[in-house]
């Protein structure tokens, strides 16, 4: 497993509870002297380092760990106010530099239920973004998530699958050949996460941290169909959230005489009759193509600060 010092120290501070939140890394702890202040004398922190170490080792040679303070961690989106969205470590398999500029990737989402025709319309969708050389990314769901996937490998594409797990807990399981092929095929896996949630509510509080990162990391989110609050799954209503929120490009499907009266397509007829932004359009074929030249600033790799630019050696 490839990992830097500083990014064990970081996993070992959250796992003795000296860092308890995102929120408290970036508001105390983001700068690498004062991180070496709090845990220098801390007894938990010296026997989490070294046990952690240990763990990390017999991880496959191909995933690694990196934190904020890494050459390699992703540029957060400068709209992303709340300290408490930002991730300041992340664990990972595969190839880490389909991160380092994120104005190649689009988000894919949608609902674990779609029927053939929403099937087909994702395919044409998904066909066109590698053509035009976008990395797709979903979040290794059921339904449109793993047909974003599976469609960009079978079209030579890259892909990254955002995990509400641990690498070596694939969720839903019957995705774990899905996760491999997406390795082998160069595309990447990530996760803030390194062990299983204690609880069926952290499990689903992690689903949902998922889907911010899905827009956090992409310049653009598609939504393909999926249900309203209450009439059934709301992941990607999460996604499309944060976008909103952190300014990311929504790009809704949506063909009024088709899917009007769809349950479906309730979130996507609720957005775009609520939405008020310049950032939300109706997908079609055009801006399909327009998507390519656009150009999200605010996730474009900017000089990093004395601390971040600390050169730390490989282990």
């Amino acid at each position: 497993m490839k990992y830097t010092d500083i990014a064990i120290k970081i996993a070992a501070a959250k796992e003795c509870g000296i860092i308890v939140s995102n929120a408290l890394f970036w508001k105390e702890l983001n700068d690498i002297n004062k991180l070496e202040e709090k845990i220098k004398n801390d007894f938990y922190y010296k026997k989490a380092f070294d046990r952690i170490r240990k763990e990390f080792d017999t991880y496959n040679k191909n995933s690694g760990i990196i934190c904020a303070f890494d050459n390699e961690f992703p540029i957060i989106n400068r709209n992303v106010k709340n300290n408490g969205d930002k991730p300041y470590l992340l664990f990972y398999e595969g190839d880490i530099s389909l991160l380092e500029d994120l104005n190649k990737n689009v988000a894919v989402i949608g609902l674990r239920d779609p029927d053939d025709i929403i099937i087909e319309r994702e395919i044409d969708i998904v066909k066109n973004l590698v053509k035009n050389n976008h990395v797709i990314l979903s979040g290794l769901a059921k339904g449109c998530d793993s047909i974003a996937h599976k469609i960009c490998i079978e079209e030579s594409g890259k892909t990254i699958a955002v995990l509400p797990t641990e690498l070596k807990k694939i969720y839903p399981k019957e995705n774990q050949i899905l996760s491999e092929n997406i390795i082998n095929k160069g595309g990447l896996l990530i996760t803030e996460y390194y062990k299983d949630s204690k609880s069926k509510n952290e499990s689903i509080s992690r689903l949902i941290e998922r889907d911010r990162l899905q827009a956090m990391f992409a310049k653009a989110v598609i939504l393909i169909a999926s249900y309203v609050k209450g009439e059934g799954d709301s992941g990607s209503r999460h996604a499309m959230e944060a976008a909103d929120k952190y300014m990311i490009d929504r790009y809704i499907m949506y063909n009024e005489k088709l899917d009007e009266n769809d349950k479906r397509f309730g979130l996507n007829k609720y957005i775009l009759k609520n939405k008020k932004n310049k950032h939300t359009k109706i997908l079609n074929k055009k801006n399909i193509n327009d998507i390519k030249t656009t150009i999200n600033i605010d996730i474009i790799k900017q000089n990093r600060d004395s601390k971040a630019q600390l050169t730390f050696e490989y282990c």
